[in-house]
């Protein structure tokens, strides 16, 4: 297959990303402000950085000549990693003012863990096909913005356990603590897309 090929692929699969993050965005922000959950909210405002760095990896393969424009492939590497960091800081800072009681407890969310399940199976996929295209097309870029959905697939998990805990014991505490289980994996992931 040859790289033009594999680059309208690439495209078609960010696309995709794109499109289900601006539904996930819409769905979780809703619900996150219905019942005042951190980590539905993270998990919007973490779509709403997908939908960046979807946008970048399309400005990037768009822009993209056959001679490979690394200037392109470095900029938009830098800003996919930057965004780990964004991510990294809102939810610190969202989970310790619920901890602290200066938001409100989070409540459960029927349609949160609708959401998180459907995302689930959704990025995984995004995730295989956007990683072997990455390597065959030697991109780290979109390497990056497939570990963003693999991430995305962790926080729905996360998610997930923390609006179970709620849902099942009242345990509205689940909600930020699985919200900072995240940290580690987007601060290493956040670096690696910096620094290589």
């Amino acid at each position: 297959m040859n790289i033009q090929s594999l680059r309208q692929r690439a495209l078609f699969l960010i696309g995709i990303g794109a499109v289900w993050n601006v539904f996930e965005a819409v769905v979780a922000l809703w619900s996150a402000l219905t019942v005042t959950s951190v980590a539905l909210l993270a998990y919007g405002l973490d779509s709403v950085i997908e939908i960046f760095a979807g946008t970048m990896l399309l400005w990037r393969f768009w822009k993209e000549r056959e001679d490979e424009d690394k200037v392109v492939e470095k900029k938009a590497i830098r800003v996919i990693g930057i965004t780990f960091f964004i991510l990294a800081a809102f939810i610190i800072f969202q989970s310790s003012a619920t901890f602290l009681g200066w938001l409100a407890r989070p409540q459960e969310s029927l349609s949160g863990i609708l959401l998180t399940i459907s995302s689930a199976v959704i990025m995984t996929i995004l995730f295989v096909y956007k990683s072997k295209l990455a390597v065959q097309l030697g991109s780290r870029a979109l390497r990056a913005e497939a570990y963003e959905s693999l991430i995305c697939d962790l926080q729905d998990v996360v998610v997930l356990i923390g609006l179970g805990l709620n849902s099942v014991f009242g345990w509205w505490w689940a909600d930020p603590l699985m919200a900072l289980m995240l940290i580690p994996l987007l601060v290493k992931e956040g670096w690696e897309s910096i620094h290589g």
